[in-house]
């Protein structure tokens, strides 16, 4: 589309984040929030969660344990828990579908449902818009944020944990499958904060040591009166740039807020950190966008 530029566009350019709303139809959320209530009934609960913590060399096996679990899951289908909902056996405290945390990082490849939505012609529609010309997926979570329990993310840059060479090329896609408020833990932005690079980085950690990742650099501190809220309703969409400052608080609210995100890389002309927790595999290599 020629030199011009969608008024949408530019807002996202200056932002850092756009918010559509209406995105997604209901039936489309429906869809995926029945579709995760099937792969939950079907969860084996991992032996990393069960096991007790004792000793220190334990909890290190322990931690080794849920690294590696973690570590492997980018082209798997994993399941991720709040805190404080197992006892020490293993057994849940609470209902097994009102602990999940996260569920990653491959939905969009194994999952019908999900592959669907990821590669749906107005997703496309929407890479197209912005320019992306290669883009790949290389990550996808659903998010639960329990009711109650669901944990604050503090401030960061997604690409913090996803880095490129060039920086700019990731792109966050986050669907309100419920709709997202103040209370029960919407997204919060500071506009604009995606033009000054990334302060911190995650790593892979050299074999041998007891953690898997490590952090390079360090988080600033934000200021919190920068922070915006992005309340949105079901089927809203929210684009995130790579760089910009987000974050969420703890969800006090009774209601749950279900989002299922993934992430696309603009694959052309850009390198993929080989120090990146997660790696395209022989199974798994990131799959175009445009398929």
């Amino acid at each position: 589309s020629g030199g011009e530029q969608s008024p949408c566009l530019f807002q996202f350019r200056k932002d850092g984040f756009l918010v559509l709303e209406h995105f997604f139809t209901a039936e489309e959320c429906d869809s995926m929030r029945n579709q995760i209530q099937r792969i939950i009934a079907e969860m084996e609960v991992p032996p990393h969660c069960r096991t007790e913590f004792s000793t220190k060399e334990e909890e290190q096996l322990q931690a080794q344990g849920s690294s590696d679990y973690f570590l492997t899951s980018g082209d798997k289908i994993r399941f991720f828990f709040e805190k404080g909902v197992l006892d020490e056996r293993g057994n849940f405290l609470i209902p097994k579908e009102k602990s999940v945390s996260k569920i990653g990082h491959a939905l969009h490849a194994y999952d019908p449902v999900f592959k669907q939505i990821t590669h749906s012609s107005k997703v496309q529609e929407l890479g197209r818009k912005l320019g992306l010309e290669r883009p790949v997926v290389v990550q996808s979570m659903y998010i639960f944020k329990q009711p109650g329990i669901g944990g604050e993310v503090t401030p960061h840059q997604d690409a913090t944990f996803l880095h490129t060479e060039p920086l700019g090329r990731i792109l966050g896609f986050w669907i309100a499958l419920e709709d997202a408020t103040r209370e029960n833990g919407c997204l919060w932005f500071i506009p604009g904060s995606h033009t000054r690079g990334i302060t911190r980085r995650m790593v892979r950690a050299a074999s041998g040591t007891s953690t898997c990742v490590e952090f390079v650099g360090s988080e600033p501190a934000y200021d919190n009166s920068q922070f915006i809220p992005l309340p949105i309703r079901q089927g809203g969409l929210i684009l995130i740039h790579g760089e910009v400052v987000h974050k969420s608080e703890l969800n006090s609210s009774e209601s749950s807020r279900h989002a299922f995100t993934f992430h696309v890389m603009e694959a052309k002309d850009t390198s993929w950190s080989k120090e990146n927790w997660l790696q395209p595999t022989p199974e798994l290599p990131f799959p175009s966008l445009y398929t």
